[in-house]
């Protein structure tokens, strides 16, 4: 999956579930780049954008794609290492909600 296509993905469940309440999180996937979820704008804008977040989650693409899809837990790839929280780790408490 590309990464046109996850922002896309991305911006339809944003749009279905809901925003961050004013905060700023992305999905840093490294060298394939990043997604980031503008929560300060209603509706909330889902971008490229690598700038300043009040919540940074770096993870591959891989391992997201298998979060979003169901095929591996997030908290595990977490405790595992395979997913790292910078920043307000209460908004990436959140995204549970978003991404469901």
């Amino acid at each position: 999956m590309s990464l046109a296509e996850v922002t896309q993905g991305m911006a339809e469940r944003v749009a279905k579930n809901g925003g961050l309440s004013g905060k700023v999180v992305t999905f840093d996937f490294g060298d394939e780049g990043c997604v980031r979820i503008d929560g300060t704008s209603d509706p909330a804008v889902v971008d490229n954008d690598a700038g300043a977040a009040d919540c940074r989650v770096k993870l591959s693409m891989s391992d997201f794609q298998d979060i979003a899809a169901g095929k591996q837990n997030a908290q595990m790839a977490f405790m595992m290492g395979k997913l790292k929280v910078e920043g307000d780790m209460g908004i990436a408490m959140q995204l549970g909600k978003i991404l469901g």
